[in-house]
């Protein structure tokens, strides 16, 4: 059994370049390491999942006594951060060998990811105060002449009939520190020493922000004509096929 997710920090952002000069933004992301502090079950929980930590200081003023006594059950340092993820059920190993199954106390590293392509990347959005509905939805705003005013969203239809406001009508508000999920995030680099891990594309939050890695649910599929490793070339497929014909 292996854990399907692991807890880490934003680093920031930079760019690399492939094989043929082209720039990838990417962000890099500290990848754990983590440990699992415990297992639910089905017969004891209802449900099967991996309760993992990420391994930080922690002073022991901060650690209320149930949850020392929660590590202490499993024999795992304090923690600052808990998540739960979903764990692969057990297969056989080869030759007949027993398959090794995940306990708690055990280490959750980077390396869960070197046989994906992509990731799931969960984080909370930067936080932006009262915004108005220009920045808050991308409202075009009012006229931009003398004695208007621009960032309005004008009517919003409620006179005496029906009275009110509806429940969802896009106005002014709190904007930002949302959960926000981005899928299919391709990796770009594994750095198995420092747990670095580099996606291609923007992961919500600041730096130094937690987020919770996880691996994709529906990858996407290579299709044929577009640039990448697992893709095949029209041109050159029929040139080959065309070959072996003759």
């Amino acid at each position: 059994m292996a854990v399907t997710g692991i807890l880490g920090k934003k680093i920031g952002m930079t760019q690399v370049f492939d094989e043929k000069g082209d720039v990838h933004p990417i962000t890099v992301l500290q990848a754990g390491p983590c440990v699992i502090t415990q297992l639910k079950t089905m017969a004891k929980d209802g449900y099967e999942a991996a309760q993992i930590g990420l391994v930080e200081f922690v002073k022991s003023s901060k650690v209320n006594k149930p949850m020392a006594g929660h590590f202490a059950k499993s024999s795992v340092p304090p923690v600052k951060l808990i998540r739960e993820v979903v764990y692969e059920p057990e297969v056989a190993a080869a030759d007949g060998e027993a398959a090794k199954g995940i306990k708690a106390g055990d280490k959750v590293l980077v390396d869960i990811f070197a046989d994906d392509k992509y990731v799931d990347v969960i984080g909370t959005s930067k936080g932006r105060g009262f915004a108005g509905v220009v920045r808050r939805h991308g409202f075009g705003g009012g006229p931009k002449a003398h004695g208007h005013m621009f960032q309005v969203q004008g009517s919003i239809g409620a006179s005496s009939f029906p009275s009110r406001v509806f429940p969802g009508q896009r106005m002014p508000g709190h904007y930002g520190v949302d959960r926000v999920t981005v899928r299919n995030l391709r990796i770009r680099g594994i750095d198995l020493e420092e747990n670095l891990l580099m996606v291609e594309g923007a992961v919500p939050g600041p730096k130094d922000g937690y987020v919770l890695i996880s691996k994709s649910k529906a990858p996407p599929r290579e299709r044929r004509g577009f640039g990448g490793s697992g893709t095949v070339d029209p041109l050159k497929a029929s040139k080959k096929a065309s070959a072996k014909k003759k």
